[in-house]
């Protein structure tokens, strides 16, 4: 008798939001290049021009600019695409996507105080993307302050990942 192949493992699917190319790359890109560009024009005018902005104002405006790179960096610029099915997530930055086996899920938070949610996946060993992962779930109209489902469902699948590796 002829075994069949084992059956292809299904792919839970993305985790992730279709927004988190736009929120990790084109809004950052854009608000830093706008306030950079502003700011250097600012700085390269000539001191004496009527036209020019006082000096304090250049000083703030540089000040905004680095601040604000700051705070995008850590609330968007870090963001992940995920994905997963019954093995593992599959983890992308947009240049490179890992595999990290779920056995690997140390912890699985999320902000709920921050409009898009931003969940937090904590891994027992470093990854070649980090060993904290963050990435922007699917967004949920109406749902405030409840935790989001896809932390659940991580740990869960985690959880008997975890089991199933002990046995």
């Amino acid at each position: 008798m002829k075994q069949s192949a084992a059956p292809c493992r299904p792919i839970r699917g993305f985790l992730s939001s279709k927004q988190t190319f736009w929120t990790k790359v084109i809004f950052p890109t854009l608000w830093i290049g706008g306030f950079a560009a502003g700011t250097l024009v600012m700085f390269l005018q000539p001191g004496q021009d009527s036209a020019a902005p006082p000096p304090p104002i250049k000083w703030i405006f540089l000040t905004a600019t680095i601040a604000g790179a700051a705070f995008l960096y850590w609330t968007c610029m870090r963001l992940k695409q995920v994905r997963m099915d019954d093995q593992a997530l599959y983890i992308s930055n947009y240049l490179r996507e890992i595999r990290v086996p779920l056995q690997q899920v140390e912890e699985v938070s999320e902000n709920r105080w921050v409009n898009i949610h931003p969940v937090t996946i904590d891994l027992r060993d470093e990854s070649e993307l980090g060993r904290r992962i963050v990435f922007m779930p699917k967004v949920r109209w109406f749902a405030l302050w409840s935790s989001h489902p896809v932390v659940k469902e991580i740990r869960e699948a985690a959880e008997r990942a975890g089991a199933a590796f002990r046995t």
